[in-house]
This record gives C-alpha cells, sequence and structure tokens, in this order.
C-alpha cells in the first residue's frame, strides 16, 4: 500500500471536465500582463454551459481593489473562497482555486485527502465564476472588500500568477486539509503581510471572514455581521441579466458593500 502510495503523481494531460480542462497562460510586460485560458462561460445549468475561453490584457499601475468571495454550499463551516482584482476601468478578475476534476467525476470530500484530485488555479469573469455560484448553484454568496495598500495587491495578484506557472510546470494534488482554496490563498498573503496567526478557520473555510475580520483585514470600524448582511450578493446578482455584461453584474453584487480603506504607512509603522 505504502509503494503504491507513493507511486502516486499528479498529471496535467488527463480528459478533464470542461470548466478545469485549461490551466492559465501569463506572458508578462513590466505593469502589463497578458493572460490566455481565461473563463468567460454562459451557464446555463450547474453542468451546462456555452464555453468560452479568453485572452486579456491587465495594466496592474490600474490595480485598484481586491475582494474576499466567501460561497457556502454545505453548511456553515464549509465554504469555497475566492479573490477578485478591481481594475480603474470598472473591470473585475477573479481567481479561484479548484479541484481539477476529470470528465464525469464529482467532488467528493474523502477524495480529497487522498490525492483522487488534481489542482487548477481558475482565473474568470465574475459574470461566469459567481454567478454560477449565485445565480446557477443557487449557493450563499457574500462579498467582502480586503484591506491592503496598493503594493500589497500588486504582490497578491502576482502570487496568483506564480501558482498558475507553478502548477502548469508541476502538477499537484488538491487536499482537503493542506492545500484547497483557503490554505493556499493564506499561504500566499502571509508572505506579503508579516504576522498573520495560524488558526482553525483557515480549515473551517466558512468562518474565515471572522477570522479576516479580526486581523483588520476587512472595513474597518464596521462590524461583522453588518460586513456579512451587506455583502449577501445572491439579490443583486440575480436581478441583472446575463446580457447586461460583467461590468454591470460586478457593478451591481458590490452596491452597499462597505469599503475597506487601504491602511496607510503610518499604519504599517504602528503595527505590532
Amino acid at each position: 500500500m505504502v509503494v503504491w502510495w507513493q507511486q502516486l503523481t499528479p498529471r496535467n494531460d488527463r480528459d478533464w471536465a470542461p470548466d478545469v480542462a485549461r490551466q492559465l497562460v501569463v506572458e508578462r510586460h513590466g505593469d502589463r500582463v497578458h493572460l490566455n485560458n481565461v473563463r468567460d462561460f454562459e451557464w446555463l445549468t450547474p453542468d451546462l454551459a456555452r464555453v468560452r475561453w479568453e485572452s486579456r490584457d491587465y495594466d496592474l499601475a490600474q490595480l485598484s481593489s481586491v475582494d474576499m468571495i466567501v460561497s457556502y454550499w454545505m453548511g456553515p463551516a464549509i465554504a469555497h473562497t475566492l479573490v477578485s482584482f478591481g481594475f480603474d476601468d470598472g473591470r473585475h478578475l477573479t481567481f479561484s482555486v479548484e479541484i481539477r476534476r476529470e470528465r464525469n467525476e464529482a467532488f467528493s470530500i474523502a477524495g480529497g485527502f487522498f490525492k483522487q484530485f488534481e489542482l487548477n488555479l481558475i482565473a474568470a469573469d465574475e459574470n461566469d465564476i459567481l454567478r454560477l455560484r449565485s445565480n446557477v448553484r443557487g449557493e450563499d454568496v457574500y462579498l467582502y472588500s480586503v484591506r491592503l495598500t496598493p503594493q500589497a495587491r500588486r504582490e497578491l495578484f502576482l502570487a496568483y500568477l506564480d501558482e498558475a506557472e507553478r502548477l502548469h510546470a508541476e502538477p499537484a494534488f488538491y487536499n482537503t486539509l493542506t492545500s484547497n482554496c483557503t490554505t493556499i490563498v493564506f499561504d500566499m498573503v502571509a508572505r506579503i503581510v508579516d504576522g498573520l496567526p495560524r488558526d482553525p478557520r483557515l480549515i473551517l473555510s466558512g468562518y474565515l471572514p471572522g477570522y479576516v475580520h479580526d486581523v483588520g483585514g476587512l472595513a474597518q470600524g464596521v462590524p461583522l455581521e453588518t460586513l456579512r448582511q451587506r455583502g449577501y450578493i445572491n439579490p443583486r446578482a440575480q436581478a441583472v441579466p446575463y446580457t447586461e455584461g460583467s461590468l454591470a453584474f460586478s457593478k451591481a453584487i458590490r452596491a452597499g458593500v462597505p469599503s475597506a480603506t487601504p491602511p496607510t504607512d503610518d499604519d504599517i509603522e504602528r503595527a505590532p
């Protein structure tokens, strides 16, 4: 059994499900990045979509915001974590660490412990990846503005690109406890923001907003319950037809969400 277990190796050449069939490909030119295989599906049912993979260009000098999205699909303790980056032109790009399912394969929590799934990093339009969860699957989706300096926002975006390139070169297995949609993001943020404590809420990802609030990462002076109530996007998301497009969808889901003012240099100097 030990020999068999050690011989299990991750691969990038399986017959993948359509929504995770491609990997993000990155080209960098200073502040400008060119991304191939950005997903922009139109979801008709939870399992059926009009497939569209795009190439997009982004200017990191125009990076203006970071939001954390938490989507509940299995009770209050378990959620999927996504991070969305906003730009001055109103566009948003969402990154999601996901299992890379094979065609006709379904997610299994138990399988996530035993090398059943590879990892994939999806970069997607919000009108695809968030609408899928709030409108099509009927999950409860919450959006929180994250308090990061402009430099930290940039470094986090680049960390996602580094992760995409790493997974492209070196396939890796998903692990329900150690390599999942929350722990991988935490590891990236911890390399940027010093002193972040480990916490059980990094595993029980449904409680992640409470952790981020406690470490000062959300809008200051606003109770967590208020952030949760205002960050619930489902009614606003469901009121926007798909045909109105990405900009309308992204604007609507942020209506009334308290904005997290970035910390100043003085804040950073006073931090313990």
